[in-house]
Formats: C-alpha cells, sequence, structure tokens
C-alpha cells in the first residue's frame, strides 16, 4: 500500500500549487481525469478507447482499443505489455473476419528515464498470404479443418516481422512470425488453444529471450454502459452486465526480460504507450483497388485507458491521437479541461456528492507523472502515458481496485487484466486520492457512496495463469443468449468431422451473426449514469432496510 498519513488536504480553488506549476500538461488524464468530454453522443458505443475519435472511427484495424503492463506474475523477472486493437469484433463475422492491416505500423512505445519521449519502439508490419485467388477462387476463410497454423485448409494467413528501433537504429527480432487467425467456429477450428501455442514466437531480447504472441482474443474490457438509460428511469436491474462481452479484438503481447527495457541510473519505472501509423497519402481505384504513398504518420495513440473518449475535446481528439506524449503538455485547452473537469461539477448538481476542489493536483498526478513513490521517474516530464514500476513484484492476490485498494502491484501502477479500472476511475475523479505539491500520496480513501462501481467487477472470460494471459476469442459458431437459433452441438471428440477436409462449395451457416445494436452512450454520460445508478441502489436499500 502507498505509504501515506491520512491527513486533510487543503487545496485552493483559482491557484495552482508548486506541483502543477511544474507538471501542467495537456490531454492528460485518463480513466481518473474524465472531465473535460462529457457528452451524449449517439449511436455509437465508447469503451476504453474502442471507436473513440472521428476519423478512427472509421479505421478499425488501425484503432488502438487498451494498453496493459504488468510484471509477469508467473515470471517475475519479466514485464507482459499488452496492446489490443479492433474494437467490438463480432465473432461471426465472417467471411473475410479481422486480418491486421498490411499497409500499417503497430507500435507499442516504451518510455525508460520519464522524458516523454520513445526510447525503444516495438514495431509489427503484416503480411497476406493468400491463396483464395487459386484455381477458381473462393470466399472462403478456410476449406477444411484447421488443426494447425500451416494446415492448407487455412486459406488466408497472416505473417509479421518485428522490428525493434532505439537509439536510431533498428534490429528485426522475428520474420516470418505466424498469427493467430480469427476464431471462424468450432467445425472449422476444434482447438483454437492449439492454435494459439503454435503462434507463441521466442525472441532473443538483449541478453535474455522474450516471447511474442499475435493473434485473436477475448476483449479484456470489462464494463456496463447500459447503465446510461438509467438517466431516463430504465430498470435498475438491468446494471451489472458486461457491455463488450462476447466480443473479440487483436491482439499483441509481448513478454521481455527486464534487463532488457534500457533502465539507467537505478530507474526503475517504464512508460508504455501504443500507436498506429498509416502512409499519408491513400489513393482509390476505379477498379476498387487502393495504393498507398508518402510518409507514414500517427493514426491512433493509447496509454491510460479512457483519454480520449473522456477528457479531449471532441474537435481535438483526432489530434491527440496524432501527437506524441511529449506535445501534450503544449495543448491548453486540455491543460484547462484536466486542471478543472467538468464530471465532478454534475454529479454535485445532479447527485449532491460535493465535487472535489480545484486545482485537480490529484488527477495530475496520477496520470501525467506517476504517484511520487509509486510510479513516478526520478527525472518526469509530465506527458499522458501508462507508468510501471517494474520493482514491485507482483501479488498471488491481486485486488480489482489495485492502488486504491493497498494493491500496489495493479492499476495506476501499470495495468493489469483484471484491473477494473471503471470503478477505479468513478472513485477517482471524486477524489478518492489525495496527494502532497510533490506528487506524493497523502492518503487513499474509497468514497463510499460509489463504492459499488457499475456492477461489473470482472471479465466475462476467465483469463490465462500463463502469457499471453488474455482469454481466448470467442468462436464464431456461439449463438448469443436471446438467439432463436439452438446452440452449435458437436460429438465429444470429432470435432470438424462433420465437413470435409476440403470444400468444394460454401458450407451452410452453423450459427447465426448476430448484428451490433449500437449503444447510444459516451463513457462519460456512462460513467455519470453508473454513479446516480449506485446511489439509487444504495437509497432504495436504505429504504427497503429501514421499513
Amino acid at each position: 500500500m502507498v505509504d501515506s498519513p491520512s491527513t486533510s488536504c487543503n487545496q485552493g480553488r483559482g491557484r495552482r500549487s508548486a506541483f502543477l506549476r511544474t507538471s501542467t500538461v495537456a490531454v492528460a488524464g485518463s480513466a481518473l481525469a474524465f472531465g473535460g468530454a462529457v457528452a451524449f453522443i449517439a449511436p455509437s458505443a465508447n469503451a476504453s478507447s474502442h471507436r473513440e475519435a472521428p476519423l478512427i472511427a472509421n479505421d478499425a484495424q488501425a484503432d488502438n482499443t487498451d494498453v496493459y503492463a504488468f510484471v509477469s506474475p508467473d515470471q517475475p523477472n519479466y514485464v507482459t505489455v499488452i496492446a489490443n486493437w479492433i474494437p467490438f469484433e463480432e465473432p461471426g463475422g465472417g467471411p473475410n473476419f479481422y486480418p491486421w492491416a498490411t499497409q500499417a505500423h503497430y507500435d507499442i512505445n516504451l518510455d525508460t528515464n520519464g522524458d516523454s519521449e520513445a526510447d525503444v519502439t516495438y514495431r509489427w508490419t503484416f503480411q497476406n498470404q493468400d491463396a483464395r485467388g487459386d484455381g477458381k477462387g473462393t470466399f472462403l476463410y478456410n476449406n477444411g479443418v484447421v488443426k494447425n497454423l500451416t494446415d492448407p485448409t487455412l486459406l488466408f494467413k497472416q505473417t509479421y516481422t518485428l522490428t525493434e528501433i532505439s537509439g536510431g537504429k533498428s534490429k528485426t527480432l522475428i520474420q516470418g512470425g505466424k498469427v493467430a487467425p480469427s476464431h471462424v467456429g468450432k467445425a472449422s477450428m476444434p482447438d483454437y488453444n492449439t492454435l494459439r501455442k503454435q503462434a507463441i514466437t521466442g525472441f532473443v531480447a538483449g541478453s535474455g529471450k522474450g516471447r511474442n504472441y499475435v493473434g485473436q482474443a477475448d476483449d479484456p474490457f470489462f464494463l456496463d454502459l447500459r447503465v446510461f438509460d438509467l438517466l431516463y428511469g430504465a430498470n435498475l436491474s438491468e446494471a451489472g452486465a458486461d457491455t463488450l462481452s462476447g466480443f473479440n479484438v487483436n491482439t499483441i503481447a509481448m513478454q521481455i526480460p527486464k534487463s532488457d527495457l534500457g533502465f539507467m541510473n537505478g530507474e526503475t519505472v517504464m512508460g508504455v504507450w501504443s500507436t498506429t501509423e498509416r502512409p499519408s497519402i491513400r489513393t482509390q481505384g476505379a477498379d476498387g483497388s487502393a495504393k498507398y504513398s508518402g510518409n507514414y504518420v500517427q493514426v491512433s495513440r493509447l496509454g491510460n485507458p479512457l483519454v480520449n473518449e473522456l477528457v479531449v475535446p471532441a474537435n481535438l481528439k483526432d489530434t491527440f491521437n496524432a501527437i506524441p506524449p511529449s506535445v501534450d503538455r503544449t495543448v491548453q485547452p486540455v491543460v484547462d479541461k484536466v486542471l478543472d473537469p467538468e464530471l465532478p461539477k454534475l454529479i454535485q448538481a445532479i447527485y449532491g456528492i460535493k465535487a472535489p476542489a480545484t486545482p485537480r493536483n490529484d488527477l495530475a498526478a496520477i496520470f501525467l507523472t506517476g504517484l511520487k513513490g509509486l510510479n513516478q521517474p526520478k527525472n518526469v516530464v509530465p506527458s499522458e502515458m501508462l507508468r510501471l514500476n517494474t520493482a514491485i513484484k507482483p501479488t498471488s492476490k491481486p485486488n480489482r481496485l489495485g492502488v486504491l485498494a493497498g494493491d500496489n502491484a495493479g492499476f495506476p501502477n501499470g495495468r493489469r487484466l483484471t484491473d477494473d479500472v471503471v470503478d477505479i476511475a468513478i472513485q477517482a475523479v471524486e477524489g478518492a486520492v489525495k496527494v502532497n505539491a510533490d506528487g506524493s500520496p497523502r492518503s487513499v480513501n474509497i468514497v463510499k457512496p460509489l463504492a459499488a462501481g457499475d456492477g461489473v467487477n470482472a471479465n466475462d472470460r476467465a483469463f490465462n495463469t500463463t502469457f499471453p494471459y488474455v482469454a481466448l476469442p470467442w468462436s464464431g459458431s456461439r449463438v448469443r443468449p436471446g438467439s432463436l437459433l439452438p446452440p452449435m452441438t458437436i460429438p465429444s471428440g470429432q470435432a470438424g468431422s462433420a465437413v470435409p477436409a476440403a470444400l468444394s462449395s460454401s458450407p451452410k451457416a452453423s450459427a447465426s451473426s448476430s448484428a451490433l445494436v449500437p449503444v447510444g452512450a459516451a463513457g462519460a454520460g456512462a460513467l455519470l449514469a453508473l454513479m446516480g445508478a449506485m446511489l439509487f441502489r444504495r437509497e432504495r436499500r436504505s429504504s427497503v432496510s429501514a421499513r
């Protein structure tokens, strides 16, 4: 637990402390800063960083959804970084499913000295191996059972090149790495876990060895966005359902030896963010082809969860996606939103919970510099990124509330898959963490009226205990709850035997693919509604117990 005497925090309104004078930064925030972008936007559903900005909403292949960084629980001398792309992957989304873009740079960036610049960039680029044009051609993703990534029945395959970029030099770590495909269904891919294992590739990292996985996974982010409807009097029994249940993402997971992170002068804190780059020019041909040219430019960025959705004003969202963390502190309109967020004022007006005093030095410390003594680098330059103190050992009993619950191995010190960032965000925006002028924590106290959170405390699928840790993806043959179709059944031990090794014609659909119904909620509106729902439930329980 963060060592901090429990004393009151005296922050004067309208003036900046010495800490803020040296650390005021732009676009900052994160899950906890949410302040300035409270808006009700339909008809899109916003999760951690799913379709959060106007331009990236039209380019799903380039859209970062979440970033995780933690000391590997079963390999404490290693750090695991996970970055996800392509939001709201409906498992039955064939026949094309969800390939990685070949005209893109997928990057994971590490700042190992606190200067807000990438000291190491790991870059993935993808290549297609498409056999669907052979012979007479076919629309099928696979034409038979796929038991191995090399099976000829898997007609569309992808490979990747992993490059390490540091100090102006690049080094190829993996060439021709295998990508685990989209999970077509149980008949086509009866043992997806085997395909996943085959897609884990080792590489030499400095004096040690790392591991890498690229493929599909269950979306690990969990929250209930339906509570937005509660503002209009919907039944409170709806709360507590995972909005992202049943959806997949494309995942890159890498495990790196701590010794290869390049720390100097006793530093142990690294900053992490993912980015996507696209060629600056795309030319659409009359025949349906597309050509790319020009320099690669950054089009998506993600460090802490919920930043671009809930802090950055709509007119700056695409700008945020395009700039590096080193530029954050120069964007004054967003700096102002971080220091004086709107959401706590709305909560006070609607639900009667007093807004914390401004300026919000606590939010600036948590997400722009890290908390001193926890995850703040020695020579930090304020900027928005996820920060992990690699010297803090993992715990065998992680608490979903992380640092708020005394578990310093969790969010906002890095982010584990099980960390409940939505509930942590609700607490932080209401001032659960008080800080001193230098950014060190003074006290950590749960805001009790909001202790219930959104009612979703865990992911819909259990995470793995070994690398790559993410849960297996949902199968394309899964029938969603509420569907009129019966679930697909395959005799045990004979999965896939009902179809020939190679199909000469298209098979009948084995399950339906439900249409994605957009949830009419902006993330900030959802969080606001969450709080209302929690207060309502609390008052209702109190009323019932008093009768």
